[in-house]
């Protein structure tokens, strides 16, 4: 039996992302995005959906992560071999890259449900003998190189991604793209679906633009304006040549350059993003536009701690698949929940201070922030007035930070040196840690060891964010920004609190730093410490109703019962 027969009888939804991140030894990921996807793929398996996944090899993973003692990061390539974990297709696939035969080889990993059922990810690879040099490296690096390497890394996953699908006998009913990265697909689809010349009046109703957008769904991620692919049309021709007419494209992805999102929303009859206030802040950055809205999740089963699993096993039986049963949180005595929260609380504590000198104990507040270190995540917020942190939070209150910044990001670089030097400046009062190398082992730690999950990023800014959810299914209370997800998930003083004023903005406004910081301290000081330390059991009611109001809801098993009914089967 062929490696993929099984999974060749029925038409797939094919899914196609940049990133996939489904276990911490496969480093093909570098965060939000990545895990999404994966776990959007592991629902599908559970689900039982007819899924297939296509994705790029990243034979150097993103980066592993070194920071020395003054918070200075530095880059080092991931050493791993896909052999260990998937298995060589028996076909290849060639595409054109300026004007040479780059060969395509794909390995295939299967992501298995504890049902049974299975969903094979199909990773691209470049690194074949008979290439050139410059080819064999392109899928080395995720988000690596220059805009060079980007557009050719994008070719591989569009146009090489829908010629492997096809090659290894796959039939797709629908092309989901996650970002624009692979939105190249849609010139291989206007290939495929060319009209006959001589039916049609001129050269532009060539290409059957309804059969595609028949086929294609497209999901936005991103309110920041540099998170959208951009080429310039001399790179294109340089690149592509004569694979796809400029003057068509142009109507297609913008006249100034090649804009990956337009292209997507163009060819695509369904288009959304991923929370309902992302929804309408890309409506108002593409006017014109029908952008719908299905708010992200994560895999519960995937996010939930084992002590938290153990209990949800005993008393919820079916959660993971079924996480609509989390309404029944009620059911679980006070004290076990506790009891499971402090297990995870003090593996977490030990493994920070094996790694740090913080030196932090069980039985302090612990608030935790980890996501991408970039500049409108704010990781620096909580110290906007030391001398007032220092009032606040002496004794009482201790951090645990953890992210990463791209190699190229200067400015996300610059905070984590700053948490650094905050953390040196408050050390005789306040304990503050920073994990190196953030991944999706150190994550889940995180969201399920510490007792608060705080989210400060520039409003409108965070499309959905999901580290909040994990943190849901494991009963840690978030604190967080009214943007994204927590506009949905936030009742105050319920399953959380906010930071700031409601959300009303479809544009950053770079001066609310003040205002958010002074309701960050205002609601620590008079609300979260004295019920932590005063109030044991409405700190425990507010957990249950993390886990009963927002696990049962922001889950991918609920988003992926969204994708069929909203954009697969219309």
């Amino acid at each position: 039996m062929s490696l993929l027969e099984n999974y060749i009888t029925e038409p797939k939804i094919a899914y196609f992302s940049m990133e996939i991140g489904l276990k911490n030894n496969i480093p093909t990921y570098s965060g939000g995005l990545g895990v999404l996807a994966g776990d959007t793929v592991k629902s599908a398996a559970d689900l039982c959906l007819p899924f297939v996944a296509v994705t790029l090899m990243s034979h150097k993973g993103y980066f592993r992560q070194e920071i020395d003692k003054n918070g200075h990061q530095s880059e080092h390539p991931v050493i791993w071999d896909p052999a260990d974990f998937m298995q060589l297709a028996p076909e290849q696939v060639t595409v054109t890259i300026e004007g040479r035969e780059v060969h395509i080889q794909a390995w295939v990993y299967f992501v298995k449900s504890p049902r049974g059922e299975s969903v094979p990810v199909m990773y691209l690879d470049s690194d074949i003998k008979g290439n050139s040099k410059e080819d064999r490296i392109l899928t080395d690096h995720l988000y690596g190189g220059d805009e060079s390497y980007r557009i050719k890394q994008e070719v591989i996953l569009g146009i090489g991604g829908v010629r492997m699908l096809r090659k290894l006998g796959f039939k797709v009913k629908k092309y989901h793209m996650n970002e624009g990265h692979a939105a190249f697909l849609t010139l291989e689809l206007l290939h495929k679906f060319k009209k006959d010349i001589e039916s049609v009046w001129d050269e532009s109703h060539i290409w059957n633009k309804e059969a595609v957008k028949d086929l294609c769904v497209f999901t936005t991620h991103t309110p920041v304006e540099a998170g959208h692919d951009k080429f310039s049309y001399e790179l294109y021709e340089k690149v592509f040549r004569d694979y796809f007419p400029v003057d068509i494209l142009k109507t297609l992805a913008g006249e100034k350059n090649v804009n990956m999102t337009l292209l997507g929303f163009n060819l695509s009859n369904h288009v959304n993003g991923v929370a309902k206030k992302h929804g309408e802040v890309s409506q108002n950055m593409f006017p014109g536009y029908k952008i719908n809205a299905i708010t992200n999740g994560v895999h519960s089963y995937t996010w939930t701690s084992k002590s938290m699993k153990k209990l949800f096993d005993k008393y919820l039986p079916g959660w993971a698949n079924e996480p609509e049963i989390f309404v029944r949180i009620g059911s679980i005595p006070d004290e076990e929940i506790w009891a499971a929260h402090m297990k995870q609380k003090t593996e977490l504590i030990d493994y920070v201070n094996s790694l740090t000198e913080s030196n932090m104990d069980y039985d302090t507040l612990t608030i935790g922030f980890a996501r991408r270190a970039t500049a409108y995540k704010r990781a620096d917020l909580l110290f906007s007035d030391l001398k007032r942190l220092k009032k606040i939070a002496s004794g009482k209150v201790q951090f645990i930070y953890s992210g990463k910044a791209h190699p190229k990001d200067g400015p996300g670089k610059e905070l984590i040196a700053n948490i650094f030097s905050y953390r040196d400046k408050l050390k005789d009062s306040i304990k503050i840690a920073f994990l190196p190398n953030y991944n999706m082992d150190i994550a889940l730690k995180l969201v399920s060891g510490v007792d608060i999950w705080l989210n400060t990023p520039l409003r409108p800014l965070e499309a959905s964010g999901t580290s909040g959810m994990k943190a849901a299914h494991n009963g840690v209370v978030n604190f967080s920004v009214l943007d994204g997800w927590w506009i949905e998930g936030h009742i105050e003083g319920f399953t959380g609190w906010s930071i700031g004023p409601a959300a009303t903005e479809v544009k950053p406004n770079n001066n609310m730093n003040k205002i958010d910081a002074e309701d960050l301290y205002m609601k620590l000081e008079k609300t979260i410490i004295p019920l932590y330390y005063n109030d044991r059991k409405n700190w425990i009611r507010m957990m249950q109703n993390a886990i009963g109001k927002n696990a049962y809801y922001f889950n991918s098993h609920r988003m992926m019962r969204r994708y069929v009914t909203e954009a697969y089967i219309r």
